[in-house]
């Protein structure tokens, strides 16, 4: 144990890393210390751990230097030093995917695995499954079996990790431990009943019914383990969730486990309850009841988890969280700055519209002493209860404009910038107000990308206010403070007021015509660019190329100029080849100019909570990337008008799950059909999909899926030509996916044999709606769109009685979603107890035909239409109007 001991004078030295300044070559020299006899386990301790902390500081070694100091390390075998073995089985993993020949040290760590040294055992085992490979494991198979029994607890559970680890390369062989497995869920130990339970899963994942008996099975006995009992609550949460539905055993285990011993079990079945999709407020009951005693805790841990498990639950379940206010409102003055948010934003997303003000003095008591990630969940709590109670709009901003001048990071103060610009575009009434707490933060705002999104906001918004020329000081006073890309930002801005405001478009121009004298070459060009365009006093042509501005992908456009590049520059570039960028919201377009837990995740790793907004504008590149990966679609040319969301063509609890994903091009579509094989005994050859085609159109091509195993998704596709007619282009195709069926082996997934035989599977139809043919575009001035249309497009009116719909807002939901364009002015939004109102939609049809649309409706026994369409085809426009009768 002299091992263990520090010196005197080493206690005395103090802190610091005394490995900071070591270097590769160096430590790698004084490996050869290795090679002396007799070994010195002091020294090769010390030498060992800077090996080892610098692989973990990401420091790469070479395969020659990896696989000297290998073989230098197996010669420390000689010294019985416990704490010198411990490190050689630490190095030996480190190094063993580094190194070539490491299989040789495999009858040292077999001979210690089986060795009578219990402190050697646990460690070995370890280092040899991570050297071990396919061909090898069968040698040591009959000792990782008896390891997993041995009667050492961390002998068994360094056996039971290992062998998780070792269903990645053989899980064949490892499927063959399951006797030793269920024999190692009934431990004593609180661990290995754990990892025993993590193998068995793992091991009948694949096979449900071996699941749902195994999870049976131990629900009626009684696990030890508390660990085991939350693994057992994920799996049947994760049964439950397929059964699509939770009246079922399952539930009321997990339903009895809140009456559990263990308070890691209580809460496990509290969070796993509160989080099942279709859980219905009783069934919520029981778990929010024992959340609420955990809120009284002495525990702050269980405080915590109690009202951050809380918190999620009033997004969707407000009301079942009502019976816990009181104690949440306890909770308010708690030391635990953390709880104290958590609690007070519950209260935020349950309490009345009364409690508002009474709730936001509370928090401005204690909102600067927490850290900036739990300010985060403040501002979203803040961003609800705005939406929920539009009329207090002024104390929630003035409160999130006091926050925007508290010290903080770019998140932070992101966070509040996004909630901000979130009201403003939800409730009309705020807008000026909004505006007016940014002009405010901008004048001190530190962060480059922060300016330039409230700039491109004030632009956007600020020419339709009642006064828009207080806006004009703020912007300017950019240019005159700021940095390069603040100044840019701050020049585009004014020329929207130019372009929008002809009161204002003098005073515009003189302040542009300043910016041509920026010493930065991106703001004179702005400048130069937008001056040009104002003088020539076409409000047309301003408002095209200031205030709409180009409304293409941005990733298309690079494409499309590389491959116009590459080819004869005497053909001009043509815009209507570049795809159109996706429409994202107010809040979503100011993010845009931003700069560029499971069951198995609870044994093996724990990963850092994230998130990742995924936009529709990467989900259409990925499929462009899909699309130019199939050769044969090459002669369709570049990237398709628009890609559609995901059709179901199947339940998803069938044997073959198959969706749809509708590409138009401007004189084809493309039906890209991506096919799901769930069955393990099934290997599935030549996959194709046969439609039969509506009247007008015609089949080009069908590309089949040649091998569809199990597990796995394949695409299959089929092209077909529009009719010339367009009407016929809005139809419906019956589908049939036919496919060779070969038996497999269930376990390796290889065919029993060549032959195999023919089958098919009715899909269900695929419908080619109006919306399928229409990208969306934002107006950011449909009034000035809708005039200047009025001289150049073909325009139809009709009117229409929509008797099924009772009420505004659903009337303007499914002419929004029928005809796929894009609502403009807001329009979509529908104001309390109005009897009439006004939508405006905008979209650009297949070929880049312009497309806008007016609808007045009127609210009586039913909805009226007035439908007014304007088009640059006329057989477009009859095609709209046609479509909504």
């Amino acid at each position: 144990m002299n091992a263990f001991k520090r010196d005197k004078k080493e206690e005395e030295d103090g802190g610091g890393n005394p490995f900071q300044n070591i270097e590769k070559t160096t430590v790698l020299q004084e490996a050869r210390t290795f090679n002396d006899t007799p070994v010195n386990p002091r020294k090769c301790t010390q030498i060992l751990t800077k090996i080892l902390y610098l692989l973990n500081q990401g420091e790469q070694l070479g395969t020659t230097e990896a696989t000297e100091a290998f073989f230098a390390m197996t010669k420390l075998f000689q010294s019985k030093d416990v704490i010198l073995r411990r490190m050689v089985y630490l190095g030996i993993k480190e190094l063993s995917a580094i190194a070539e020949d490491v299989i040789i040290v495999t009858s040292s760590l077999t001979k210690d695995m089986t060795g009578k040294e219990d402190l050697y055992r646990a460690a070995a085992i370890r280092a040899l499954c991570s050297i071990t490979d396919v061909t090898m494991l069968q040698a040591i198979e009959r000792y990782m079996k008896q390891a997993i029994v041995d009667r050492n607890a961390a002998v068994s559970s360094a056996a039971l990790v290992s062998s998780l680890h070792l269903t990645r390369i053989a899980s064949d062989v490892v499927k063959r431990w399951v006797n030793e497995a269920q024999e190692a869920v009934n431990s004593d130990s609180v661990m290995v009943q754990y990892h025993a339970l993590g193998v068995l899963y793992h091991i009948r994942k694949s096979d449900r019914l071996a699941v749902t008996k195994l999870v049976a099975k131990l629900t009626r006995s009684f696990l030890k383990s508390p660990y085991a009992v939350c693994m057992l609550i994920r799996i049947a949460c994760k049964l439950l969730e397929e059964e699509d539905g939770s009246d079922s055993p399952l539930f009321d285990f997990i339903e009895v486990c809140l009456r559990h011993k263990s308070e890691m079990v209580i809460y496990e079945a509290a969070h796993a309850i509160v989080n099942l999709r279709r859980t219905t407020p009783r069934e919520l009951a029981p778990a929010v009841s024992v959340l609420q005693l955990f809120c009284s805790s002495p525990k702050p841990t269980l405080r915590f988890a109690a009202v951050r498990t809380l918190n999620k639950v009033a997004m969707s379940h407000p009301s079942a969280v009502t019976a816990c206010n009181l104690d949440l409102e306890n909770l308010i003055t708690d030391s635990n700055r953390s709880i104290a948010t958590l609690a007070i934003t519950t209260l935020l997303k349950t309490g009345a519209e009364s409690s508002v003000d009474r709730l936001m003095k509370q928090i401005a008591s204690f909102v600067s002493e927490i850290s900036d990630e739990f300010k985060i969940v403040v501002v979203q709590a803040i961003r609800a209860l705005c939406l929920k109670f539009p009329r207090k709009h002024s104390v929630l901003m003035n409160f999130l404009s006091a926050m925007l001048r508290d010290e903080g990071g770019l998140e932070y103060k992101a966070s509040i910038a996004d909630t901000i610009i979130t009201i403003i575009e939800e409730n009309p009434e705020a807008k000026e107000t909004g505006l007016a707490h940014l002009c405010e933060f901008i004048e001190d705002c530190e962060h480059t990308s922060l300016a330039v999104r409230i700039l491109h906001l004030l632009g956007k918004e600020g020419p339709r206010t009642k006064q828009p020329s207080r806006y004009i000081r703020f912007i300017y006073n950019r240019v005159i403070l700021e940095n390069a890309a603040v100044r840019a930002a701050a020049v585009s801005a004014m020329a929207r007021f130019g372009a929008t405001c002809p009161d204002l478009l003098p005073n515009v121009e003189v302040l542009l015509a300043r910016c041509q004298m920026d010493t930065d070459d991106e703001v004179r060009d702005r400048a130069t660019y937008y001056c040009s365009i104002l003088e020539r006093g076409d409000r047309a042509l301003a408002h095209r190329y200031i205030v709409e501005g180009l409304q293409v992908s941005i990733s298309g456009l690079e494409r499309c100029l590389h491959q116009y590049s590459l080819g004869s520059p005497e053909t001009p570039f043509d815009m209507k080849a570049v795809p159109l960028a996706a429409v994202p919201s107010l809040a979503e377009e100011s993010a845009a100019l931003k700069p560029g837990t499971g069951v198995e995740g609870m044994l093996i790793s724990t990963a850092a909570p994230g998130s990742k907004v995924v936009t529709s504008a990467s989900r259409e590149e990925s499929y462009v990337e899909k699309l130019k990966a199939v050769p044969e679609l090459a002669s369709l040319g570049g990237a398709p008008f628009r890609s559609s969301d995901p059709v179901e063509l199947t339940e998803s609890e069938t044997e073959y799950v198959v969706r749809c994903v509708k590409h138009v091009y401007a004189e084809h579509l493309v039906l890209q059909f991506d096919c799901l094989n769930t069955l393990n005994d099934q290997l599935l050859e030549n996959v194709r999909v046969v439609v039969e085609p509506a009247e007008g159109y015609q089949v080009s091509q069908e590309l089949p899926c040649s091998r569809l195993p199990y597990g796995e998704t394949g695409s299959a596709f089929v092209v077909l030509r529009f009719p010339e007619e367009l009407a016929a282009t809005v139809a419906s195709f019956s589908a049939v996916m036919k496919f060779l069926v070969k038996d497999c082996d269930p376990t390796t997934g290889l065919p029993d044999s060549e032959d195999g035989y023919d089958d098919e599977y009715i899909l269900e139809d695929v419908d080619v709606t109006l919306g399928d043919q229409i990208q969306k575009v934002a107006k950011a001035n449909f009034g000035v769109a809708w005039e200047e249309a009025a001289g150049s497009h073909h325009e139809l009116e009709d009117t229409y009685a929509l008797s099924n719909m009772g009420s505004l807002e659903e009337a303007v939901r499914n002419i929004t979603s029928f005809l796929g364009m894009q609502p403009a002015e807001r329009s979509d939004k529908v104001p309390e107890g109005r009897s009439s109102h006004t939508l405006y939609l905008a979209g650009v049809f297949r070929g880049g035909h312009d497309v806008l649309v007016r609808a007045k409706l009127a609210l009586a026994e039913g909805v009226t239409m007035q439908l007014t369409v304007r088009a640059t085809d006329p057989d477009i426009a009859e095609l709209v109007t046609s479509a909504i009768g």
